[in-house]
């Protein structure tokens, strides 16, 4: 009777024709906004969800108002600050109900990258601070264990969460606690090997923890609306799950038995719903469900609740929900400045600025491209922000983006290389730490010709600290065979990109976000003489080795000094020459850099005067040993002393010890 049980559901489901919900499509929101307010919105059931215990005193059927006083609140903030934002409207109603649902901050909500945790941020006790989001001494862009009790793992870089709540579910179980653990992590996410990773230790374990997959663009599944909503109730129902567990225990005396009624079940769910991959993995998939659909997300979710084992809920959400502009062009609008005053004094509109470093980037890598058939590009899913878009559409067969996964973005570049391609790697600076080992093991050691253009070097401003790109130069110097350049302006750039393609082994390029000085740039591909810098100002008594973009802010403080200013323009090798003629002709020498100053391209510097024996007084200027809060980044510079009046502050207060 059991078997029969067992197998009653999808017998019966099998008789419908499933084509006629193919084209069923998630429902609208009662509301779509097609402006930002500019205006604080009435919140009136918002006002009383300060915290998720206000949150659980509401009615399920003022959930849908609150959704949407939720959406307009957070478009009215995040106008007023600017910030990502797409993300976060998508996820409106799954944070409303996981927050309903779990005992938030007992039970433990793990966020992957961040984009989405806005909505989390303004139930969660920030609601009155969102205005300072991303400002000096305001809240995080991101997750901050420190900044609340409820965010309970920091974040910044993708794929995470499900490594996380796995840590946390096992410690859970350790100390005897009953605690849940949840993951919610985007389709992008998921394309990274850690999450994998981390799908298959936890079914290893048999870990009770739920894994919410927020699917909002790779539509993994179109299968939504009624009929997949009312399945992920009854699969994730408690009536089926001791269904399920006693027949396996009675089938699993018969031989054989169990695992046909197994595969039985497995073919049968693989038909409905999309899940047989995490079924193999060793997950309960439940979905794809709309994850707009709150009566329904609130029931799945109280049945899943307290499933034993690794469950896997699989949400269909659209990016930039309820907004009309976010949901036509989510990428576009994944994230925004603030909004500017309306009427804008003319005398207060900013100033026209040159080429961002990326678009110079970008400019160059299609020029090449035309000169060097071999030349090959990859991103790891920063086709946008690294600028890669008009060579993906001039050159798409030499065009490769591997979504989020940087170390096999690295390999990826690694064999191509070992074929005799050219292949230049467009990353940020943060996420070529993740790929470390393979920059190493797969292309240093092998003294392959890659070229990586390390966009978002130095602070990048409101994302943070774990945006910032402070430990490049420290982390690349150190590498055995590497070429390491550091450009001073966009034409410098286009050069030293030149030098990186033409270089016979792995080089560097790092580079800032944003724009540069405008300096005039060259339409050829000419590279630079390598390991040569140049004297930019002549001065006497002291001389300041620049690498990288603070060269104009050197200059500054230069003329109040005059003190000479070297653009180094590399940091491995180092111009050994120059530094030498340097140290003869000054008392003392200061080396500049936004980069950490352990280990940093000044730390070259020294160990070179060390090693040719040659005393010499040395200040080093760049990142302290800390953690840089965020804030605009020229607040951020000015507070480690890399402005202009940083800088000569910090040389007169050392020529004055000099000169006592």
């Amino acid at each position: 009777m059991l078997n029969g049980h067992f197998l009653f559901g999808y017998c019966a489901g099998l008789r419908v024709n499933w084509r006629i919900f193919v084209f069923i499509t998630i429902r609208l929101m009662p509301t779509t906004f097609h402006e930002i307010p500019r205006e604080r919105p009435l919140t009136p059931l918002l006002d009383r969800a300060n915290t998720p215990t206000e949150l659980r005193r509401l009615g399920e059927a003022e959930l849908e108002t609150l959704a949407d006083e939720l959406r307009q609140y957070l478009l009215y903030t995040v106008g007023q600050t600017g910030g990502h934002f797409g993300a976060g409207l998508g996820v409106v109603e799954l944070t409303i109900a996981l927050h309903y649902v779990f005992d938030t901050p007992d039970d433990r909500l793990v966020w992957d990258v961040g984009h989405q945790a806005y909505p989390h941020k303004i139930l969660t006790g920030r609601r009155e601070r969102m205005a300072t989001l991303r400002q000096k001494n305001g809240i995080a862009a991101f997750p901050r264990r420190s900044e609340s009790e409820y965010d309970t793992f920091g974040v910044g870089h993708s794929s995470t969460s499900i490594s996380a709540a796995l840590g946390m579910a096992v410690a859970a179980k350790i100390q005897g606690s009953s605690r849940k653990s949840v993951a919610v992590i985007g389709d992008g996410a998921l394309t990274a090997g850690m999450a994998f990773e981390a799908l298959n230790h936890a079914s290893d374990l048999k870990a009770n923890m739920l894994v919410v997959l927020n699917d909002n663009d790779m539509s993994i599944s179109r299968n939504v609306g009624g009929l997949s909503n009312y399945l992920a109730k009854i699969l994730s129902s408690r009536t089926y799950a001791s269904m399920r567990e006693g027949s396996k225990k009675v089938l699993s005396r018969l031989p054989g038995a169990w695992e046909i009624a197994r595969k039985t079940e497995e073919h049968a769910k693989g038909m409905l719903v999309p899940g047989t991959l995490f079924e193999e993995l060793g997950w309960n998939y439940i979905g794809p469900i709309d994850g707009h659909d709150l009566p329904t997300m609130l029931a799945t979710l109280r049945n899943m609740r307290d499933l034993e084992g690794p469950q896997f809920l699989h949400v269909i959400t659209k990016k930039g929900k309820g907004f009309a502009p976010a949901e036509a062009d989510p990428i576009g609008y994944h994230a925004i400045t603030k909004l500017e005053p309306v009427n804008r004094p003319a005398a207060q509109a900013k100033k026209a600025s040159g080429p961002k470093y990326s678009s110079v980037f970008g400019q160059w890598l299609c020029d090449m491209a035309a000169q060097d058939p071999r030349l090959l590009g990859i991103t790891p899913a920063m086709k946008e922000g690294s600028d890669l878009v008009a060579f993906s559409e001039q050159y798409p067969d030499r065009y490769f983006d591997t979504a989020i996964a940087e170390q096999h973005a690295v390999t990826l570049a690694a064999g191509m290389a070992c074929e005799g391609s050219k292949p230049v790697v467009a990353i940020y600076s943060t996420f070529l730490q993740r790929a470390y080992d393979q920059l190493i093991h797969d292309v240093a050691v092998q003294h392959l010709d890659v070229l990586f253009a390390i966009d978002r070097a130095g602070l990048v401003g409101e994302d943070g600290p774990t945006h910032a790109g402070s430990f490049d130069i420290t982390y690349l110097r150190c590498i055995p065979g590497m070429l390491v350049m550091t450009p001073s302006d966009e034409n410098e750039l286009r050069r030293m990109l030149t030098t990186g393609h033409l270089y016979n082994g792995p080089a560097a390029v790092r580079y800032p976000r944003g724009t540069g000085p405008n300096a005039p740039i060259e339409a050829g591909l000419e590279p630079f003489e390598i390991g040569k810098g140049v004297i930019r100002r002549q001065g006497s008594g002291t001389a300041m080795l620049v690498f990288g973009v603070q060269l104009s802010e050197a200059l500054k403080a230069a003329e109040a000094l005059d003190a000479t200013v070297v653009d180094m323009r590399f940091v491995k090798p180092i111009d050994e020459a120059l530094i030498r003629q340097l140290a003869a002709e000054h008392e003392l020498l200061v080396t500049i850099e936004e980069n950490s100053v352990m280990g940093g391209a000044g730390s070259a510097v020294s160990e070179f005067l060390a090693q040719e024996n040659l005393l010499k007084p040395v200040l080093h200027l760049g990142l302290p040993d800390l953690y840089v809060e965020h804030a605009k980044p020229s607040q951020m510079l000015a507070e480690c002393g890399l402005d202009a009046a940083g800088i000569e502050q910090a040389i007169r207060q050392r020529l004055a010890v000099i000169n006592k």
